[in-house]
């Protein structure tokens, strides 16, 4: 493993300490790596499982995705078998925030997401939602993480930022920072991801010029399949950490499940590099063509096909590699509809068939072994569409 006592180097801002069970987040400690379980989480034997790959893989903390009493109740399973590990647990909440109440006992963070929170229970002030969970973990002893995503912002924020998506992201983030400081209640991290690398350096910027006291876990969200997704990564993390922005960092890479630990040796890496001035150029006209998106996966992905069709869209789709078209393959019915709403095309993938999307048009839900072909004719029309448009 890489000697990390290098990162003690660089500038770093002066963030707050917080803490995660063992771990320490902010405050001058070193950057923690960290990565999520792919697994189902009510597959309790495949997700300890995971989180043992992921632990010995050097991580320093461990996500798992919690969207229903089921899920609680393997979580707690989960938690008892990797004890052990002495690892911290976090749990990404979805919809149901209440939930936080009965993950709790069993991790040491909670992630929630403020566009999430806004959808669910709409008739309840977003402030009341944001007090439940503070006072959740006030009383079990765990610390919060504000999940901005890109495709899932407070619909208020983006109807007020317009095409500014990065001003809205950032002042969602803000806001629930406003609000967790005047219920007293400051033992929380931020992030906010895009799958656009640029728009993750400059979201990151504008907060921490404004918060530069609030921890920051970096990541580019559904950066893709490896060498690209490791390279769209690098570039965010060595644009900010070497500003001094970044406690705690995540490669999100689409592979296989027993692949995980790739996301922790590739963040340790760029963590190194950064620490010992080694910054690597850019590959020439990198991100000007064409552009395929896919998420790391996780417990809510519905069939495990989705990893292999990530795949097997970016081997289709070689062909025009030179043109300016962003293809989004999304394994889950959470991210999936939103988040592939900015692409050219979009591929979201339910339990047994492909949602395919032109934009936000859908076009319907195919069977995993026909899309392809009818992913290809869309890529088609629009390839001539553009040349006519030229």
């Amino acid at each position: 493993m890489p000697d990390l006592t290098l990162v003690e180097t660089q500038p770093r801002n002066r963030t707050r300490a917080v803490r995660v069970g063992r771990l320490i987040i902010g405050g001058g400690a070193p950057i923690a790596v960290q990565s999520m379980a792919a697994t189902r989480t009510q597959d309790i034997e495949a997700t300890v499982r995971q989180v043992t790959l992921i632990a010995a893989a050097g991580a320093d903390l461990v996500r798992i995705a919690v969207d229903s009493r089921k899920d609680v109740e393997a979580l707690a399973e989960v938690r008892a078998r990797t004890r052990d590990l002495a690892i911290p647990l976090s749990v990404d909440l979805q919809e149901n925030y209440r939930l936080a109440e009965l993950v709790a006992p069993h991790v040491d963070k909670v992630r929630y997401n403020p566009g999430h929170l806004y959808h669910h229970e709409r008739d309840k002030p977003v402030r009341d939602k944001v007090a439940f969970l503070a006072e959740i973990a006030e009383k079990h002893d765990i610390a919060l993480r504000v999940g901005v995503n890109c495709g899932s912002v407070d619909p208020v924020k983006t109807a007020e930022y317009g095409a500014d998506d990065v001003g809205a992201m950032v002042a969602s983030a803000l806001e629930h920072c406003a609000m967790l400081d005047e219920l007293g209640f400051t033992r929380y991290v931020v992030s906010m991801k895009d799958s656009d690398w640029k728009k993750v350096v400059e979201g990151n910027q504008r907060f921490a010029e404004q918060r530069p006291d609030v921890p920051l876990h970096l990541g580019v969200t559904e950066a893709g399949m490896p060498p690209d997704g490791v390279i769209k990564t690098r570039i965010a993390f060595e644009q900010l950490i070497a500003q001094g922005i970044g406690d705690t960092v995540r490669v999100s890479l689409t592979v296989p499940f027993d692949d995980k630990g790739m996301e922790i040796a590739a963040g340790r890496e760029i963590i190194a590099d950064i620490a010992a001035g080694r910054f690597r150029s850019v590959p020439p006209n990198f991100g000007e063509g064409l552009n395929i998106i896919s998420c790391p996966s996780c417990s809510r992905v519905e069939n495990m096909a989705f990893i292999d069709l990530a795949r097997q869209v970016k081997e289709m789709a070689a062909y025009a590699s030179e043109h300016r078209i962003t293809i989004a393959i999304m394994g889950c019915r959470v991210n999936g509809p939103g988040e592939t709403d900015d692409a050219d095309l979009g591929l979201w993938c339910g339990p047994v068939a492909v949602n395919l999307k032109r934009g936000a048009e859908e076009l319907g839900a195919y069977p995993y072994d026909t899309v392809l072909g009818r992913l290809r004719t869309e890529l088609d029309t629009l390839i001539e569409a553009k040349r006519a448009a030229q």
